[in-house]
C-alpha cells in the first residue's frame, strides 16, 4: 500500500491531503475514489460516535473584547512589521504551533490541546451572544439589549434545561449546573448598558446562570483609557490579595440576621403550604418561581457548594499555580466547582472599570498584552490544564477558550499601537472531554486575515460542545411563540476530536 509521508493537511470534510494521495494509490488495489470517500465518511462517523458524551462537565473560559489570533497561537513572524507587531513566537510542546513568548507556561501545555486556527464569521462587534448561542445573526441592537426576544439561550443554560428535562423536574440537591464568575456579565464596567449574552433568553429566567460575586481587594494598579478620559484603577485581573475569595450572589444578599437554623425553619413552614398549591398548580407559571426558591434552598443549605467555592482549601502552590488574578483564582473555583459535579461553569474575562477593557485593545495594545493581559491568561489557562489533567479529570471536562472575533492584522496609529474588531479569521483552543490532544484544525493566510483551509464558524463549535456533552445540537427547544427551534444550526467539528 502507498503511503505519503509529510504534515497532514486536512480538508473541509476530515479527510487529509496525505489520505486523497493515499486513495489515489489505492486505484490499482481495485479501490477508486467513490469507494474510499465513502470509507472515510464512514470513520469520521465512528469518530463522533465514539466521542458524544465524553465530557461529564464544561468549563468555558471566555475573554471579552477578543485577543488577537497574531499573539495568540497563530503567529506570522514572516510579515511585514506592521501586521507580525513586536511580539516573538516561541516554540510549544504542539510541534508547528508556536505561541507568543508572553504565554511561556502555556507553550508547555499546548500538546494537551487543540487550536481552531480558522474561526470565522460576518460579525466583527462584541456578540458574546453570537459566539455562545444558536442565534442565527446579530446586530449592535441586540448586542445592547440583554431583554432583547430576538435572543436564543447561552449555552450553559441549554445544558441546564437539558439536564432538567432529563431528570423530570427532580430537585437536585448540592452543586447547580450552570454557574458563571466572577460577578455577572457588564456589571462592573461604568459608562455605558449592559451587555447581552449569558441569559437563558425563551427558555426562561430560571435557567440563566447563577452568578457568584467576588470579594477581596484587587493589587494591581493600571491605567485605562477610553477616548479622553484616563483612569487609574486597582484591576483584579493584574493581582487580588490570597484572603479573596467568591460567593454566590444569592447567599451573599441574604439578611446577616437570617441563619442557617432560621432559614431552615422557614423552609418547613413554606413547603406545607407550597405542597398544597403544588397539587393544584404543577405546571403553571409559578414553575419558574419553584426552582428559584429550590435552588435558593439548595445553595444556602449545601456545605458542598459553599466547599466547592472556597478556593482557600486549596494550598497555596496550586493556587499560585493559576495565578492570583481574579481570572485565575475564578478558573481554579471553576475546576472544583465541576469536580463536585456542576456540569456547565463560565470564568469571564470582562470589562473593569472603563468600558472598552477586557481583551479589546483598539489602543495600547502592546502595554496592556505585556502587563495587564497575557500573563494572567497564561497562569490561569496553563494552570487549569495541568490542574486537571494531573486530576485525571481532563479526559472528561470539556475546556474552551472563546472569544467574539479577533483583531486586525494590521496594528494601527492609535497610542501604544491597536489592533480594531476582526471576524473574517481567529482562533481559539480546546482541550478535554473527548477533544484530541496536540492538534491543529484549519489555517489562515499568510497574514492572519482570512482563512486558508477549513473554516470554522462559532455555531460549529457551539454544536461540536453538545455532542462532546452528550446533547444532540438538532435537539429542538420552543421560543416564545411557540416554534420549535434546533439548539444550533452548525456541524460538529470532527477533526477536533480525539
Amino acid at each position: 500500500m502507498l503511503r505519503v509521508l509529510g504534515s497532514p493537511k486536512r480538508f473541509c470534510d476530515g479527510i487529509t491531503r496525505r489520505d486523497m494521495l493515499l486513495a489515489g494509490g489505492l486505484g490499482t488495489m481495485g479501490l477508486g475514489l467513490p469507494e474510499f470517500l465513502q470509507f472515510a465518511e464512514g470513520r469520521t462517523a465512528a469518530t463522533a460516535a465514539r466521542s458524544f458524551g465524553r465530557a461529564k462537565s464544561c468549563i468555558l473560559l471566555f475573554l471579552y473584547g477578543s485577543p488577537s489570533q497574531l499573539e495568540l497561537a497563530d503567529m506570522k513572524p514572516d510579515a511585514p512589521a506592521e501586521i507580525r507587531g513586536e511580539l516573538r513566537p516561541i516554540r510549544s510542546t504542539l510541534p508547528g504551533c508556536d505561541v507568543c513568548e508572553l504565554l511561556p507556561n502555556t507553550s508547555r501545555v499546548m500538546d494537551k490541546l487543540t487550536v481552531v486556527r480558522s474561526m470565522t464569521h460576518p460579525y466583527p462587534i462584541h456578540g458574546v451572544a453570537f459566539a455562545t448561542t444558536g442565534i442565527p445573526q446579530i446586530d449592535v441592537a441586540m448586542e445592547l439589549s440583554p431583554r432583547d426576544g430576538r435572543h436564543w439561550p447561552f449555552m450553559g443554560s441549554v445544558v441546564d434545561y437539558v439536564q432538567r428535562e432529563r431528570e423530570q423536574g427532580r430537585p437536585r440537591r448540592g452543586v447547580p449546573d450552570n454557574i458563571a464568575l466572577p460577578w455577572q456579565f457588564s456589571s462592573q464596567r461604568v459608562g455605558e448598558v449592559p451587555r447581552a449574552g449569558p441569559y437563558a433568553a425563551f427558555l426562561g429566567n430560571a435557567h440563566n446562570p447563577l452568578w457568584t460575586e467576588f470579594h477581596g481587594q484587587a493589587t494591581g494598579h493600571i491605567v485605562k483609557t477610553l477616548g479622553e478620559q484616563r483612569l487609574d484603577v486597582l484591576e483584579p485581573y493584574v493581582g487580588i490579595t490570597p484572603d479573596s475569595r467568591f460567593e454566590l450572589a444569592t447567599t451573599s444578599q441574604l439578611a446577616p440576621e437570617i441563619t442557617l437554623d432560621r432559614l431552615s425553619r422557614r423552609r418547613s413552614l413554606v413547603e406545607q403550604f407550597d405542597r398544597a398549591r403544588q397539587r393544584h398548580d404543577e405546571e403553571g407559571v409559578t414553575r419558574g418561581m419553584d426552582r428559584y426558591r429550590e435552588m435558593a434552598y439548595n445553595m444556602i443549605g449545601s456545605d458542598r457548594i459553599q466547599r466547592a467555592l472556597d478556593i482557600g482549601r486549596e494550598p497555596r502552590n496550586l493556587r499560585e499555580s493559576y495565578g492570583m488574578t481574579v481570572f485565575g483564582q475564578a478558573s481554579l473555583a471553576a475546576r472544583r466547582l465541576v469536580e463536585a459535579g456542576s456540569r456547565f461553569v463560565t470564568v469571564f474575562w470582562d470589562e473593569f472599570g472603563l468600558a472598552g477593557s477586557g481583551w479589546d485593545t483598539h489602543w495600547e495594545h502592546y502595554p496592556r498584552m505585556k502587563n495587564e493581559l497575557m500573563p494572567g491568561f497564561d497562569m490561569a489557562l496553563s494552570g487549569l490544564i495541568r490542574d486537571l489533567d494531573g486530576r485525571g479529570m481532563l479526559d472528561e471536562t470539556l475546556v474552551l477558550v472563546l472569544s467574539e472575533h479577533g483583531r486586525t492584522p494590521r496594528i494601527n496609529s492609535a497610542r501604544g499601537g491597536g489592533r480594531d474588531h476582526w471576524s473574517e479569521v481567529y482562533s481559539i483552543l480546546m482541550a478535554g472531554g473527548g477533544v484530541a490532544r496536540g492538534r491543529v484544525v484549519g489555517r489562515s493566510d499568510r497574514h492572519g486575515a482570512t482563512v486558508a483551509e477549513r473554516p470554522v464558524s462559532p455555531k460549529d463549535i457551539l454544536a461540536t460542545t453538545y455532542h462532546l456533552l452528550g446533547i444532540d445540537p438538532e435537539t429542538t427547544v420552543t421560543d416564545r411563540i411557540g416554534r420549535p427551534l434546533p439548539l444550533v444550526s452548525g456541524n460538529v467539528v470532527s477533526e477536533a476530536l480525539a
